[in-house]
């Protein structure tokens, strides 16, 4: 090494960073004077902690680089960092308080920095008022969070920044409080920070003075952030792995049952396929499909997520405390429909009980219901939360309230068929949750709609028939309730807080004791194919020959109810089921939803009709279920636009037409005088276009009678 280059190093930081990192003892004299400069240096900044001072930034960046391999020299030089941000965060220059925090993070990634002394540090400076600085801490804290949890979960971390977020979420700066909320949300979604705790801190945000945080923690509470792309994410392939574990979470619960469901279709199809012709076989098939279709959309994961919902430690403590604040509010009206959901949904999950809930929202439900500043109505939205809190615990006399008001608000021939539509819609939506919500007189008054004039109506009537028809059958007329499947005749309606728990799996009856094989074999094989096939005979068939309908063997078939109860505890109690036994077991529960009693009867219908949609109670209320209008949509301009092009293909020349039947035929007065002589038709053009106003006829009329009278008296 020459003496030239040795009398640079003290000014080439980089070199000798360089250098440094390779052999750290030989330079350690150099190091020590770039740290003396580094102290002189501080001293005369901490004077005007305001101004930039390029050559402390240029030794903090060395210093911090260099850190490692000097870790007992530098032992409170992070310290001094944090002190410095700490006291003048505020007033500091963005570019010097961006490298101080840059050198920070480095020692705090090789591991000189403690966590927890770094990231509250990094909360505090959410206050600055610079957007860049802000979006870069939010996104290491959430990174290095992360990291710390990557192998197993750091509890005694976790606690502490979490107790120092619960103080952050209420602190006097609306930006800080804003970004360390969106930082707990962040963290909940990517599955870092999912526990009770969590969820628990952010529902303090739902009372806080700021409406951004009230919003931002209602949108969490009600899963709409989970839809949004996370723009400020430090990895996008750390995203696209989440997402794609959770789906593979989600479809590795239902994949044995779609697995089912498309072999007993594809099994249907062929029975079909190879067996005879005919009309009644093909309707068979098509009710069975429909019936698969059906369970299979029942097994369908929600997209929403409610797990901060269920974690939330005093749900009804929270829902009584957001009403009152809803009460009182003089927010917009979309901050109090937002409240309203979250109460609803609290309501309908927890299944608490807020009777003060139900006549709030039916001052809302009125067909022009809009909100303040709103040209669209929004009162399908106040429908969509009124269902939501319904559950079976709440008393049947509050609930017939809201549904009378629907009644006679909605569903009445003065008001248009898409407000009738939507108002028994919504009728159904909650007496899908109550049934005892909707009496037995008011019941049929709605059903008599079935017969409606206006499709959407009756389609929404026949709905809520079908529902009562799986519910409460006794409530309707007889002439309502359909063929009596065995289904039906199976369903025992439960009165104000009676429970139904059973002791053994309905279905089992169809096993056999000893064995995984149903009983009745023959009811799901098609005849024709068992004669001509020599496999195993397992084809599921819902239909078989012609005139015949679907039934249980002659044991089964024979065992009253109590005896088919009997059996099933014993087959439940005696044995393990297989996947196979839970398969004949679900293919005879859809085999009794189709199965009428007299089954045997001919000449009349075997089946009873099939919802086309899911009838099962969920855990909120989508608004299509409360839209779902069946109505024609006119068309769009681009259609309306494509037909009349459509309709111009074969017409001909556009222009008038030679009324002419034969082109040879001679021409008429009319046509001639079109081929006369100006001069010879002047006088009738003349004639035709002079026409005198009142006016000039009253002049006219004057003169003459003038002329007349002159002409008298001589």
């Amino acid at each position: 090494m020459s003496t030239k280059n040795n009398n640079k190093l003290p000014t080439n930081l980089p070199q000798l960073q360089n250098w440094i990192k390779r052999d750290a003892g030989s330079y350690h004299d150099e190091f020590r004077q770039q740290y003396r400069h580094y102290e002189s240096t501080l001293q005369v900044f901490l004077l005007k902690p305001s101004a930039f001072n390029e050559t402390l930034s240029q030794l903090v960046m060395f210093l911090a680089q260099v850190s490692q391999c000097y870790p007992k020299d530098l032992t409170g030089f992070p310290q001094q960092l944090k002190d410095i941000l700490h006291q003048h965060s505020t007033v500091l220059d963005p570019e010097m308080r961006m490298t101080l925090c840059q050198a920070l993070i480095l020692m705090r990634n090789r591991g000189l920095v403690t966590p927890t002394l770094l990231l509250e540090l990094f909360f505090e400076l959410f206050r600055c008022k610079d957007t860049l600085l802000r979006k870069t801490l939010r996104n290491y804290i959430i990174q290095d969070i992360k990291k710390i949890n990557v192998k197993h979960r750091n509890a005694k971390v976790n606690r502490s920044l979490q107790n120092f977020m619960y103080t952050m979420l209420r602190d006097n700066n609306a930006i800080a409080a804003k970004m360390s909320l969106d930082v707990m949300i962040d963290l909940y979604n990517k599955n870092i920070w999912k526990d009770s705790k969590t969820v628990n801190v952010i529902t303090t945000a739902l009372f806080s003075k700021v409406t951004k945080l009230v919003v931002a923690a209602l949108k969490f509470f009600l899963g709409h952030d989970e839809d949004e792309e996370d723009e400020e994410s430090d990895s996008e392939d750390d995203e696209v792995m989440t997402v794609r574990m959770m789906s593979e979470d989600d479809e590795g619960n239902d994949s044995e049952d779609d697995e089912v469901n498309k072999r007993s279709a594809r099994e249907l199809m062929l029975a079909n396929r190879v067996a005879k012709k005919t009309k009644k076989r093909h309707k068979r098939m098509e009710r069975a499909l429909t019936v698969l279709k059906k369970h299979k959309k029942k097994k369908k994961a929600v997209v929403f997520n409610f797990s901060a919902i269920h974690l939330i430690h005093d749900p009804q403590g929270l829902a009584e405390k957001l009403f009152r604040q809803l009460e009182s509010s003089n927010e917009r009206f979309e901050v109090k429909l937002l409240m309203m959901n979250l109460v609803s949904r609290l309501i309908g999950i927890h299944q608490l009980f807020l009777f003060n809930y139900y006549p709030f929202v039916q001052r809302f439900l009125q067909p022009h219901q809009r909100g303040k500043g709103h040209k669209s109505p929004q009162v399908t939205r106040v429908l969509v939360y009124a269902a939501q809190a319904s559950h079976e615990l709440v008393p049947p006399e509050i609930l017939e309230s809201v549904v009378m008001t629907i009644a006679n608000n909605f569903i009445t021939e003065r008001n248009s068929s898409e407000v009738m539509a939507v108002g028994l819609n919504a009728v159904r939506e909650i007496c899908n949750r109550s049934p005892l919500a909707l009496s037995a007189d008011l019941l049929n008054d709605l059903v008599m709609y079935k017969t409606y004039k206006d499709k959407s109506v009756m389609m929404a009537a026949k709905s809520l028939i079908q529902l009562y028809r799986e519910k409460n059958p006794q409530l309707l007329h007889k002439r309502d309730r359909g063929k009596p499947t065995e289904a039906m005749r199976e369903c025992q309606p439960l009165e104000y807080g009676e429970m139904s728990s059973k002791d053994y799996l309905p279905g089992a009856e169809m096993l056999k004791e000893d064995k995984g094989e149903p009983e009745d074999q023959d009811e799901w094989e098609e005849e024709e194919v068992e004669e001509d096939n020599d496999s195993d005979g397992s084809w599921v068939d819902v239909s078989h020959s012609e005139g015949e309908a679907v039934s249980e063997d002659e044991d089964t078939k024979q065992l009253t109810a109590e005896e088919r109860i009997v059996k099933a505890k014993e087959v439940s109690h005696s044995r393990i089921l297989t996947q196979e036994d839970f398969k004949c077991i679900r293919m005879s529960e859809l085999a009794k939803q189709m199965q009428t009693r007299n089954s045997a009867d001919k000449g009349k219908r075997k089946h009873s009709e099939v919802s086309s949609r899911e009838m099962e109670g969920k855990e909120f209320v989508s608004l299509g279920d409360i839209e779902r209008i069946h109505k024609k949509r006119r068309h769009d301009k681009e259609s309306r636009l494509a037909t009349v092009m459509a309709g111009r293909e074969e017409r001909g020349k556009f222009g008038r037409k030679d009324g002419k039947m034969n082109p040879h035929a001679s021409t008429s007065n009319k046509d001639k005088r079109k081929n006369k002589n100006y001069m010879m038709m002047k006088h009738k053009i003349r004639q035709k276009k002079t026409k005198r106003s009142f006016q000039e006829k009253q002049v006219a009329l004057k003169k003459s009678l003038l002329k007349k009278l002159k002409n008298y008296k001589r």
